[in-house]
């Protein structure tokens, strides 16, 4: 069984790292559901397990959490919907690279609810967003960004999709470590698509049952 839940109010980060590593060894050893988890967080930077100090750049202002994710910085804060995915992969497919491509591919699938095409880049983790006019110069902007850990199977953490943040604090870091040019961030609304948080759960839930099975609704663990 896999369970679905969404927090409605912001969730502190380190107590919703506690929970997820807890609980995938619950799944791992066979006593607990595989479980997603919706939700978002106070604004912050957290930096996974390839961050480099030269990609906080000074003047950030926002608390930073070390976090045992794969990728480099990242933000997080309100406007950002964050899906925390503890799976076991024992159920689905023991190969990591290949779940994180069906991962990226989920968030392709939901960005399509809103007319938006997703696509995914060759040495850049996460789902891109191509901005390039004809004759100009290349712009992409990343909508949204992927880092799990996988650990006896079972993977943590998950993606964060870019609906309504404030894009001002990602200046504060290198997001994900891409500086080169023609490369940003961007959101829905960003991209002239204004949805609520309940459009985007709904539009996240049908593609994820499409992709990995079903799922049952059930309380928000914090």
């Amino acid at each position: 069984m896999i369970e679905w839940a969404v927090s409605e109010k912001p969730v502190d980060y380190e107590a919703a790292v506690a929970f997820m590593e807890a609980r995938a060894a619950e799944i791992a050893a066979g006593t607990a559901n595989q479980l997603v988890w919706l939700l978002e967080h106070p604004p912050l930077y957290s930096a996974g397990t390839s961050a480099k100090p030269s990609d906080l750049l000074p003047g950030a202002s926002l608390p930073v959490f070390k976090s045992g994710r794969g990728g480099q910085y990242t933000y997080h804060g309100p406007g950002q919907r964050i899906a925390y995915l503890m799976l076991d992969l024992r159920h689905h497919k023991r190969d990591v690279r290949a779940f994180v491509q069906s991962v990226e591919k989920w968030v392709i699938d939901a960005l399509a609810h809103f007319a938006i095409k997703g696509e995914l880049r060759c040495g850049r983790v996460g789902v891109w967003v191509d901005r390039t006019h004809n004759g100009f110069a290349r712009h992409e902007d990343k909508i949204a960004a992927v880092g799990l850990r996988v650990k006896k199977w079972v993977s943590f953490h998950g993606i964060s999709l870019n609906v309504e943040p404030d894009l001002s604090h990602f200046s504060g870091i290198i997001p994900c470590g891409i500086q080169e040019e023609g490369l940003g961030v961007t959101s829905l609304v960003d991209l002239g698509h204004p949805v609520t948080y309940g459009e985007v759960d709904e539009a996240l839930r049908q593609t994820f049952i499409a992709r990995f099975g079903p799922v049952t609704r059930v309380c928000a663990p914090l």
